[in-house]
């Protein structure tokens, strides 16, 4: 058999190959029978580059990539290191040196170096002559010279004198060649202890990365040289890692040991310092050497207080407490593991402001200075959206932490400087914004001139808002393009009288501006909350009524009826000055409530009521005040429009202001909306829903009929219920305009009066078979309507049909009998009538609601029709 050749590699699998890890390159090279260092060295010979292959590699990495699956979902510990071990770390791959470097002119010459001779002037000639066992250099056409022991400067004086002396008119340039290995001995705590052909040009330092440096028990302080049994030197790395001395790190000799000791003394240095690690000991450290072995103290250290844990010598630890900012005689010992803990991070002498300020953040502060100190230029450091009639001071007032609140008008202080506060260390200042919601302080901004600062400031604002969204959009898991549909959640029910009259005004969180009132002291109170006790309750009150925002507010010292309406945002228009009333609650056992009433014009001037912990101010509205009521008239009158109208107007009235009907007028088929209506009518699909829901849930359990509402898919059920609670409630008040009734109608705030043109139609929808719109024809009835639409489908309730008129009341088209057996008197339909064709709700088992349901659905889906019909 012929011998089995190993094939070349291209150039490109060359690139492939070197990508692969170390373990998949010996695997490859054994499987095709190639050396991998013949493949590196041919590699090496085709780029006509020398480099010398290392002889170091990283020391095997198999127990901690088995560890790393295992360990992959524990919780990571900063774990402290031994410090300097890592340097070293490595592992041997061979023993011959391949180290290419400078020779220095200390170089000793030994036996076997070679040495090279450039000759140049009357002749040119090249010799490369080797250093013999006599210690003799034997130049060609020269005697031979003694050179063992000189150094590499007087080897090249030496050569240049023999040659200019011996050879005239010829010069020479003298370096050195291959240089003869050496052999040492690396014993004690080494990585890989043993014996190594090193470079004569080795020190300590080489001869450790040989080694692959020291493992965990060797000392890195007390590296000991040793020459035919004596000892030359001893090295400390810690000179050379700590303070770059390298004065220790002697050349070897052939035949020298270094040793390495175990480290027979280590302490632990943790926490605010610029290197945590393990450090090893020697006699002569001390407190200075510690510092200079972790790096120094971070900014943040508490060098007062530092800790120090050790061994007392009978089997227990004892704490010491070193203060690092003073000259100290602490002496580190064996096993003391020393934590460096953090300063306080409590601000002193200091004060912050906070809110609708230019430049928010911390300031210095002195004993005597006051808020006018801090605002030199008000228009400068005060945003143009801050309320400048009210702003509170912060101020701790014992070491739990509780606070007291101050009030002031920075106002009085800094434009009328009618008085001035004087603060204290880590007071806190708030200005707040004058508006309450974000959409009312953009439109405000946005008529405002900024400075470049007032824009970058707004801009930063922003931009902090879409951080805050993004930061809890990345917690919660979602996208900031993802869609959310909620579309399809229920609204809260109405379930009280009241609610029926309140106006849907409920704010979302978002919609708040940054720094206004709710957002701002929301946690004040809950702080001022917390702190109450029985013997000194919440120092909160409340302002309601007419002011510009109502709610609860901090409670300041001296607090009276004039701070109060600031801190309410001032009066409304609509505020009874006459008349205030304040409320207060004496919690003595019995609870007693007291009304005390006053003229806030006179409380204004002179205050003589302050105010205490749980007080109400109430604000009253003026006497028949209201604000402007507007109704709106659409449709076929003269004047179409917006009216303002007063208290007690009629609807016949408001179509006399409106210019009458035009001539197109359909007055049967009138809209009338009101907005209390609309909301009754929402509370009633609401409850409805709530009913039915629980119908289902009911009979999803009786099974007695085949046609169970069980039986229906759950999803079909759903539906149902979902598109129930979509159906938007229109508020239609049903009248007659020729009715003395309907004219004398008391009109109110949003009412809205349609009047459509003439309508010569009437409308089938429902269950036929065909929902359809025919031309009014006065000989037809209700069945003729019908079969003109295709007639009855097969789930129509054909004994429940009803007429919804034009102008939205219901009828039944006869009231005796079958519905078409007999047609008694006038046809009942006129222009602009819907008949309604109702589902047999059998269908549906027993959900007697869902007929119900269908006619709401229905008759408020006509009045929506209708109203969209008038809009065009």
């Amino acid at each position: 058999m012929e011998e089995a050749v190993a094939a070349t590699p291209s150039a490109q699998q060359m690139e492939q190959f070197k990508k692969l890890p170390k373990a998949q390159q010996e695997a490859l090279a054994k499987k095709y029978g190639f050396n991998l260092k013949d493949l590196k060295g041919k590699q090496s010979d085709d780029k006509n580059t020398e480099l010398p292959e290392s002889t170091i590699e990283p020391r095997s990495k198999e127990e901690i990539e088995a560890d790393e699956l295992e360990d992959k979902f524990k919780p990571k510990e900063d774990e402290l290191k031994p410090f300097g071990y890592e340097l070293f770390e490595g592992e041997p791959t061979t023993f011959i040196p391949t180290e290419l470097a400078a020779i220095p002119d200390t170089y000793l010459i030994g036996v076997g170096d070679e040495v090279k001779i450039n000759l140049y002037g009357k002749t040119s000639e090249e010799h490369e002559v080797q250093v013999d066992r006599e210690g003799r250099l034997a130049i060609p056409n020269l005697s031979p010279v003694h050179v063992i022991g000189l150094s590499f400067r007087e080897l090249k004086e030496l050569v240049k004198s023999k040659i200019s002396e011996e050879m005239i008119g010829v010069r020479a340039f003298v370096s050195m060649g291959q240089l003869n290995a050496m052999r040492i001995m690396v014993v004690g705590e080494a990585y890989k202890p043993g014996s190594y052909t090193v470079s004569p040009l080795a020190t300590v330092t080489h001869a450790l990365f040989v080694a692959g440096g020291v493992n965990e028990l060797g000392s890195l302080r007390k590296i000991k040289v040793k020459r035919a049994g004596k000892e030359i030197t001893t090295f400390d790395l810690y000179d050379l890692l700590l303070f770059g001395d390298s004065s220790k790190d002697v050349s070897l000799k052939p035949g020298d040991v270094v040793f390495i000791p175990p480290a027979a003394k280590k302490i632990k240095i943790k926490g605010e310092v610029t290197r945590k690690a393990i450090f090893e000991l020697v006699e002569t450290d001390d407190a200075q050497s510690v510092i200079a072995m972790s790096g120094g103290f971070k900014a943040s250290a508490n060098k007062n207080k530092v800790v120090v844990s050790r061994f007392n010598g009978f089997g227990s630890r004892v704490t010491l407490n070193v203060n690092f900012n003073n000259a100290t005689q602490y002496k580190p010992m064996n096993g003391d593991e020393i934590v460096v803990n953090p300063a306080s991070q409590r601000m002193k002498n200091t004060i912050t402001l906070i809110g609708a300020v230019t430049s928010p953040g911390n300031y210095e502060w002195h004993k005597g200075k006051t808020v006018r100190d801090v605002f030199t230029s008000p228009r400068d450091d005060i945003l143009p959206i801050a309320d400048f009639s009210y702003a509170l001071v912060i101020r701790e007032v014992n070491l739990e932490g509780d606070v007291e609140v101050l009030q002031f008008s920075p106002e009085n202080i800094l434009v009328d400087n009618e008085s001035n506060l004087e603060l204290k260390s880590n007071d806190t200042i708030i200005v707040f914004s004058r508006y309450d919601l974000k959409a009312d302080e953009e439109a405000t901004l946005k008529s405002l001139a900024y400075s470049q600062e007032q824009l970058k400031l707004k801009e930063n604002i922003e931009l902090w808002e879409q951080y805050e969204r993004d930061e809890f959009l990345k917690f919660i898991g979602v996208k900031e393009d993802d869609e959310f549909d909620f579309s399809e959640e229920e609204e809260e029910v109405i379930s009280s009288i009241n609610a029926l009259f309140e106006e849907d005004d409920e704010v979302k969180e978002e919609e708040y501006a940054v720094f206004s009132r709710h957002n701002l002291l929301k946690p004040i109170i809950a702080k001022l909350q917390k702190q109450a006790t029985a013997s000194d309750p919440a120092k909160l009150f409340a302002v309601n009524g007419r002011v510009k925002f109502p709610g609860v507010y901090p409670l300041p010292n001296n607090a009276n009826f004039t701070m109060a309406v600031a801190a309410g945002g001032g009066f409304l228009e609509s505020a009874y000055l006459e008349k205030v009333e304040l409320t207060r609650v004496h919690a003595n056992g019995l609870k007693q409530v007291e009304h005390i009433q006053f003229n806030a014009r006179a409380e204004l001037s002179a205050a003589n009521h302050t105010l205490q912990s749980k007080d109400t101010v109430n604000i009253f509205p003026k006497p028949n005040w209201h604000e402007r009521l507007e109704v709106e008239v659409v449709g076929e009158v003269m004047f179409p429009g917006t009216y303002t109208i007063q208290r007690g107007e009629t609807l016949e009235s408001l179509v006399k202001r409106a210019g009458g009907f035009s001539e197109f007028a359909h007055k049967e088929a009138a809209i009338f909306t009101r907005e209390s209506i609309k909301r009754k009518e929402k509370s009633q699909i609401q409850r409805l829903t709530q009913e039915l829901r629980r119908d289902i849930v009911t009979n999803s359990f009786q099974r007695q009929s085949k046609t169970s509402s069980a039986e229906l898919p759950y999803d079909d059920l759903d539906q149902i219920l979902k598109d129930l609670s979509k159906v938007v409630a229109v508020g239609r008040l049903v009248i007659d305009l020729d009715n003395p009734s309907s004219q004398s109608l008391q009109l109110e705030g949003q009412d809205a009066l349609y009047i459509p043109a003439i309508q010569d139609s009437v409308s089938v929808i429902g269950e036929v078979n065909l929902a359809s719109t025919h031309i009014y024809d006065a000989n037809k009835d209700v069945s003729g309507y019908i079969k003109a639409s295709g007639g009855f489908k097969q789930k129509a309730d054909e004994d429940r049909i009803y007429i919804i008129k034009a102008n939205g009341s219901v009828e039944l088209p006869n009231n005796r009998g079958s519905w078409f057996a007999v047609n008694e008197g006038k046809n009942i339909l006129s222009p602009g009538d819907t008949i309604v064709v109702p589902l047999d709700s059998q269908h549906l088992d027993s959900l007697t609601l869902w007929s119900t349901a269908t006619q709401i659905i229905y008759q408020l889906g006509l009045a929506a029709a209708s109203i969209a019909t008038l809009n065009k």
